[in-house]
């Protein structure tokens, strides 16, 4: 047995996630960075450095997250080609978890760009941010595919998983409170925390956010393959 991924089958996957132009899809969050910094210089702001794991690299990673969850298998609801994809070899989840591992190669790429963009022109911030933001765009990229596959359609999940940022964002406060249970957790902002009670409260949030991924994405993929209920209608 190889290890060594199918880079055919990841190429594929990335062109059915985003069409022949994939290798834009990284460079998109950056365009954020450019209207938030705008907006910055225009108010004579500076953004603290606890505060770069959320506004300047979650946010703009989470957005591009939801857009290739919904497509992973959303994308062939709408397009009419989910039969075919009961037809792969190995079985469709070979082709799913290839398209998922596809989302998050692009979400790493699109995070390093960031990371050096925040790092240059905003602030510095420690390395550890990074796993924050990539936990929440990871958290929110397998919602929005749980979601497009319960609704069977891209606009639906997209609708649900905004649905649920927005009431994310409203109960802390969009990043003014620190609830261990988040997946925007941001140890950083905690300045007065012991600790001692903050690595652990990190640990749990981390541990937590690893287990409901993998509880929501097996449950997104025992729907998926009930072929008559996905292919009815």
């Amino acid at each position: 047995m190889s290890f060594l991924p199918d880079l055919t089958l990841l190429r594929l996957a990335m062109l059915t996630l985003a069409g022949r132009f994939f290798w834009v899809l990284p460079l998109l969050p950056l365009v954020w960075l450019v209207v938030f910094g705008t907006v910055l210089s225009l108010d004579g702001e500076v953004i603290a450095p606890e505060e770069a794991q959320g506004v300047l690299l979650a946010v703009p990673m989470t957005a591009l997250a939801i857009f290739m969850g919904i497509r992973i298998i959303g994308g062939e609801i709408d397009d009419r080609s989910l039969e075919i994809a009961y037809t792969v070899p190995g079985g469709c989840e070979r082709l799913w978890y290839a398209k998922l591992f596809a989302a998050v190669s692009l979400l790493l790429i699109s995070e390093v760009l960031l990371a050096v963009s925040v790092y240059v022109f905003f602030t510095p911030y420690p390395l550890a941010a990074l796993y924050g933001a990539l936990q929440a765009s990871c958290f929110y990229l397998i919602l929005a595919l749980a979601f497009a596959t319960l609704f069977r359609s891209e606009a639906a999940g997209a609708m649900a998983t905004v649905l649920v940022l927005g009431l994310n964002g409203l109960i802390t406060g969009f990043g003014d409170n620190q609830i261990r249970i988040s997946p925007f957790w941001n140890p950083y902002a905690l300045t007065d925390a012991d600790p001692t009670e903050l690595f652990a409260w990190t640990l749990q949030n981390h541990i937590g956010m690893l287990l409901a991924m993998v509880a929501i994405l097996s449950l997104a993929f025992m729907r998926a393959n009930r072929r008559e209920r996905m292919l009815s209608g």
